[in-house]
């Protein structure tokens, strides 16, 4: 508690950190209120009964931060600029061109790789805008009679959607944490009153002890997922002493920390995002009048509604964009040149290929038990909805795990500019 009061202190009185913390919550706040915007022609009575008969959009408005559900100008969410940072990284691999820019060129060549992305968004925010609005408006949810209408719409959502990501990278430059990351937390926090209001309401007496199993299952995983997220590595290094003490080299208790998580909650947002891709193409083309695209529609929707096939699909993608994000961040020929060139070393392993391998095996065998984890935790919700019928519960699994995620990276940061003060 002492501990906490004095960095409460160093906040208060610290000018350019109160200013920082500040911009996040008024960048949440202004996000909160463009996020209650109608757009032209919505249909309110409607929208419960179409998210009550399609729940997977539920995941898909984790991204928007509840404007799908509300029709607002926001209604797109971050999820464009997701879906554009997963093709970009996914290039990475096939480009080494990109590879080189995103990875060796320092912070210039990350600079210009953001900003690829950015410019990626705006075609993915106009198709995704367009794929939602002829779905709404095919299932009466959205009332628009002409094509200028239809217009007006597609372009005030792509521009909400473009508005969120300046507010979101402004909030990475002038405040604190990933702004993306916030936004989609501060969209999560937004939606829990009216979780839980719609719990209290539509709660029997028989399903009160499992609601009671599930909040003990959500505060163990929680606390499993704090333990988890802060848990590192530490590889010892030795340092070489200067020329002409009795002992050349010698221990100065440097480590290296590896945390068994390298990627966050990255893996998880991403996995989301593309799992909820093939549900919305199927579900736009279930209403082409047209058989066969008909019939393939709801063949995709049928498989991908079964639990266990949604949660195999999960549980992989979460393992899959672990390893890979932890492959494209981590890099260990660039350490164990860092290493050599700072005359450091790891006892008992030469500089060079065998640090780099030695690296490369340590964060691979960390990586395969965070990644492991990351996907238990998320499957565990769909595992209970299927177990008990209650469909609210994958909906906000999900949406918790990437909320602790998000508090404890904020947590983080906020520490270390704290001690940086101190």
């Amino acid at each position: 508690m002492h501990t906490f009061i004095e960095k409460l202190k160093v906040i208060v009185r610290d000018k350019q950190l109160r200013n920082r913390i500040l911009f996040v919550l008024g960048a949440i706040a202004m996000f909160r209120v463009l996020a209650q915007i109608p757009i032209p022609g919505a249909n309110h009575a409607a929208v419960a009964e179409f998210f009550a008969a399609n729940q997977f959009f539920g995941l898909f408005n984790v991204f928007s931060g509840g404007g799908l559900t509300t029709l607002s100008i926001m209604m797109l969410g971050v999820g464009p600029y997701i879906t554009a940072s997963i093709i970009m990284q996914l290039m990475t691999v096939i480009s080494p061109k990109l590879k080189e820019l995103h990875s060796e060129e320092g912070e210039a060549g990350r600079a210009k790789f953001t900003q690829w992305s950015r410019l990626l968004t705006l075609p993915l925010a106009v198709l995704q805008g367009f794929g939602f609005l002829t779905l709404l408006k095919s299932q009466g949810v959205l009332l628009i009679a002409t094509p200028q209408q239809f217009v007006m719409n597609l372009m005030i959502v792509v521009a909400g959607a473009m508005l969120l990501l300046w507010i979101g990278e402004l909030v990475s430059e002038f405040g604190i944490g990933n702004g993306i990351s916030i936004i989609i937390f501060a969209g999560i926090v937004a939606s829990l009153p009216q979780t839980f209001s719609q719990v209290a309401v539509t709660a029997t007496k028989a399903q009160i002890p499992l609601y009671v199993g599930f909040a003990l299952i959500a505060a163990m995983a929680i606390y499993a997922i704090v333990v988890m997220t802060q848990a590192e590595r530490k590889i010892p290094t030795t340092h070489a002493r200067q020329a002409g003490s009795a002992n050349a080299y010698g221990s100065t208790g440097s480590y290296i920390p590896l945390r068994l998580n390298q990627a966050g909650v990255i893996p998880i947002i991403f996995a989301l995002s593309l799992l909820t891709f093939p549900q919305i193409v199927a579900a736009m083309l279930g209403y082409v009048q047209k058989p066969g695209y008909q019939e393939a529609a709801q063949k995709v929707i049928a498989f991908l509604a079964d639990n266990t096939v949604y949660g195999i699909f999960y549980f992989c993608l979460v393992l899959f964009f672990t390893y890979f994000y932890t492959a494209i961040t981590f890099e260990p020929g660039r350490m164990s040149k860092n290493l050599q060139r700072s005359g450091a070393f790891i006892p008992g392993i030469r500089p060079g290929i065998e640090t780099e391998t030695y690296l490369g095996t340590v964060v691979t065998r960390l990586t395969l038990v965070g990644a492991l984890f990351l996907g238990a935790v998320a499957v565990l919700p769909i595992m209970l909805q299927a177990a008990t019928g209650l469909t609210a519960v994958t909906v906000g699994g999900t949406a918790i795990l990437i909320a602790v995620s998000v508090i404890i990276d904020f947590v983080r940061r906020v520490d270390a500019q704290v001690l940086m003060r101190q």
